[in-house]
């Protein structure tokens, strides 16, 4: 047995309370014929406060109540990913990720969607939201980060945000299966051991770490943060002075290994726009949903004994009051219509 406040307890307490004690203080203070009558009124009032109060006994309900999905894009948005060695055309490595983001989130319809770039920093960029134009939105936006402030990365730099973004749709809704997609080159340009993602794997349904590179590498063009960039913007050079190489970016596919054996999903080298469909084609949100999250506990109200007593103790009251109304009202009806008349005044005349 359980409560579960119809109300806050507070404000059925401030309202119901100060009623009850009125009630016994005049239940004391009244004469005997009007006592029992103070005394029912004070025990309506206290059934009325259990009602609020919602006993309730749980109840275990494993119900066909259907599998939601919540699919998190995990997006590398470093200066590498501009670098021109995706697909057979050559192009930046950011038009993969666009392209993939897309394609998963029409491969798995009605689902939820959230996005969490990263860079030098990371942000939640999208919260769960089941507008698929939003993430399409997202993806037509999405640039690199602006290069004059790029200050290097390590592939864990977003294994916070998504850890909270995990532990809190695990919270909110338990029932749900959680996909994660990692897209990135891999590539690490700070100092340091990266932060294991182990931690999260039990909160990990499925997904894939997507890598996005060649071993030969590619160029990368500058960014300014404008709106509007420029196709034609210099290359990112390796060091200073005009006569400076340029930058080359290489995928770093043992580093989105370790991430992706972490998370207990496969890795995916992503070389061209091919179809993405092979990679949720197993999955089943039904049968990953067995594993008894959907047994889900619920609370069922017992307060039907108490409605039946205050139930009887208003009909009593109401069987009360009527057989007090109903005598005055025949002795109204049987009041003569004329008043007697009066006597004259002594000393007065006939």
């Amino acid at each position: 047995m359980s409560l579960q406040p119809l109300l806050g307890v507070g404000w059925l307490l401030l309202l119901l309370v100060p009623m009850t004690v009125f009630a016994v203080v005049q239940a004391v203070r009244a004469r005997p014929g009007s006592r029992l009558a103070w005394w029912l009124r004070s025990v309506a009032v206290l059934l009325v406060l259990g009602i609020g109060l919602g006993p309730s006994v749980p109840r275990i309900t494993d119900e066909d109540l259907g599998v939601a999905v919540d699919v998190f894009f995990v997006v590398d948005r470093t200066g590498s990913m501009a670098a021109e060695d995706w697909s057979a055309e050559r192009l930046p490595r950011l038009e993969g990720v666009r392209h993939d983001v897309v394609a998963l989130t029409e491969a798995i319809p009605d689902a939820r969607y959230s996005i969490i770039g990263w860079d030098s920093s990371a942000s939640r960029q999208l919260p769960l939201t089941t507008d698929e134009g939003a993430v399409e939105s997202w993806t037509q936006t999405v640039r690199q980060e602006i290069t004059a402030y790029s200050s290097g990365s390590l592939v864990d730099r977003p294994l916070v945000p998504l850890q909270t973004a995990l532990a809190g749709a695990a919270e909110r809704s338990p029932a749900h299966v959680r996909l994660v997609f990692f897209l990135s080159d891999g590539e690490q340009t700070t100092d340091g051991e990266p932060e294991s993602y182990e931690a999260l794997a039990e909160l990990v349904d499925g997904g894939a770490v997507l890598g996005y590179g060649t071993a030969e590498g590619g160029p990368m063009r500058s960014y300014d943060g404008s709106l509007d960039p420029d196709p034609e913007a210099p290359y990112i050079l390796d060091g200073d002075g005009p006569d400076a190489p340029q930058a080359i970016s290489r995928i770093d596919e043992e580093s989105l290994g370790t991430v992706a054996d972490q998370l207990g999903v496969p890795y995916v080298h992503r070389t061209g726009p091919d179809e993405v469909e092979s990679l949720v084609a197993d999955l089943d949100p039904e049968q990953i949903a067995q594993d008894g999250r959907r047994a889900l506990r619920t609370w069922q109200a017992v307060s039907w004994p108490l409605a039946v007593l205050l139930v009887l103790v208003l009909a009593y009251e109401a069987w009360r009051t009527a057989r007090h109304w109903v005598p005055l009202r025949r002795a109204r009806t049987t009041e003569p219509s004329d008043p007697a008349p009066r006597s004259a005044p002594d000393g007065g005349g006939p």
